[in-house]
């Protein structure tokens, strides 16, 4: 019997010649990564010292640590904790990247997620890593015992194949798959389980949509997401990568818990709405058109990639946002700030109505910009539950940069395919 992709890395991460489903081993992560955030590191650096005696990391490469998160109103509060972040980060030998965008994004963009790596995280996001047929688990409380340790017990987990076939229609994109599996499939599905991608569709698809529908696959119940490595994917990752790697491959004869196919011509606009990702809250964007919408937002660590802004300028160029609505673009990381203002997104945005934000986690989570009672927003956020982004009082609706864009434009959610046929 053959073995699943997810098998073989965590297979070489264990030292061990084969692994199986069920099967609980310490797994050695390649990078165990973290952003700084009250209550998470900085109670990580103090339990290190004061619990286990740990002073200086032995190993520090495989450390990475990001500032991604509280950025964007410098005050006194954020400086203390960043500081003490950058201080652990000298004293162990840890990188510090600052400044640059959104970890989970960065880390791809600096090598860290090379096909056949395992990295760990305490946020589940780390799965958008998978794009480059890299493991990126979130471990959450166990992020501990991986840092003082430098291993962590995991259950190998089974793997559920999606077979993609087609390509994504016009103003539909990866964040419509990913609700469409959820509200086909069911928001446990995957439970304890690996995404797996394969098949033309897959392999159609860009590493910005890869990164994007990976990054959200906690939301059917997996513990990651992953894409077999293939010229795309292994283009960039020999364009970045730290170190030489070796990429892994699922055998033909691997066991599934089970086998899906998709086609992507027939995937529509999706929207959920507030509350969660849950499949009942999935709806097609048919059923939820023409709610009123004052706030709008691009970005997080599952979009703003430059696909989506390339999306959003589409939709926009030319137009104006609807008088009365708060437009939000921020790129996902510095990189692609720049790459959208060289081509001109930016200002299209700008023209449009938009504001173009720096790239951090600080619209996401509420910080930058928050809700008040009684808003209405569509994003492409990454969560929607109450008081995600700001008051507990408002609502939030999700779906793709295409249908945000387009809903920005009307103040109303809008299906994006008939502001393209317009």
């Amino acid at each position: 019997m053959g073995s699943t992709i997810t098998e073989k890395i965590l297979a070489r991460a264990g030292g061990l010649p084969v692994v199986r489903p069920g099967q609980n081993a310490p797994f050695h992560p390649d990078y165990m990564i973290a952003y700084d955030f009250p209550g998470y590191t900085d109670v990580m650096f103090r339990q290190m010292a004061d619990d286990f005696g740990i002073t200086k990391v032995s190993d520090p490469e495989r450390y990475v640590l990001f500032i991604d998160h509280l950025v964007t109103r410098n005050d006194e509060r954020e400086q203390q904790m960043h500081q003490v972040t950058r201080d652990w980060g000298r004293a162990n030998g840890v990188e510090v990247h600052e400044g640059m965008g959104i970890g989970h994004q960065v880390a791809a963009e600096l090598g860290y997620a090379i096909p056949g790596n395992f990295l760990v995280h305490f946020d589940g996001h780390i799965s958008g890593l998978g794009a480059f047929g890299a493991l990126g688990w979130g471990v959450r409380k166990d992020l501990l015992e991986a840092w003082v340790s430098g291993a962590v017990y995991l259950d190998v987990p089974q793997t559920t194949q999606f077979h993609l076939n087609g390509t994504f229609a016009p103003g539909v994109d990866n964040r419509d798959l990913i609700h469409h599996i959820i509200a086909r499939y069911g928001a446990d599905a995957c439970a304890h389980q690996v995404m797996e991608y394969v098949g033309p569709g897959a392999e159609a698809m860009s590493i910005d949509r890869r990164q994007g529908l990976c990054a959200m696959a906690m939301f059917t119940g997996a513990v990651s997401a992953i894409f077999n490595p293939d010229e795309t994917s292994l283009a960039y990752s020999r364009r970045v990568a730290r170190k030489p790697f070796e990429p892994v491959y699922s055998d033909p004869d691997a066991e599934y818990a089970a086998k899906h196919t998709i086609d992507l011509d027939d995937l529509s606009p999706q929207v959920v709405l507030p509350g969660s990702a849950k499949s009942a809250n999935t709806k097609r964007i048919e059923e939820v058109a023409g709610v009123e919408v004052k706030h709008a937002y691009i970005g997080s660590c599952a979009s703003g990639r430059i696909e989506e802004i390339r999306a959003a300028a589409e939709i926009l160029k030319g137009k104006k946002v609807a008088p009365g609505v708060n437009f939000n673009v921020v790129p996902t990381s510095e990189r692609i700030y720049a790459q959208a203002k060289a081509e001109g997104l930016l200002d299209i945005l700008a023209e449009a109505g938009a504001r173009i934000a720096h790239a951090s986690c600080d619209f996401c989570i509420g910080y930058a910009s928050p809700l008040q009672a009684g808003d209405k927003c569509i994003s492409t956020g990454v969560l929607n539950i109450s008081g995600r982004m700001g008051s507990t009082e408002a609502e939030i609706f999700m779906g793709s940069a295409y249908t945000v864009a387009a809903s920005a434009l009307s103040g109303r959610i809008t299906d994006p395919r008939e502001v393209a046929t317009a």
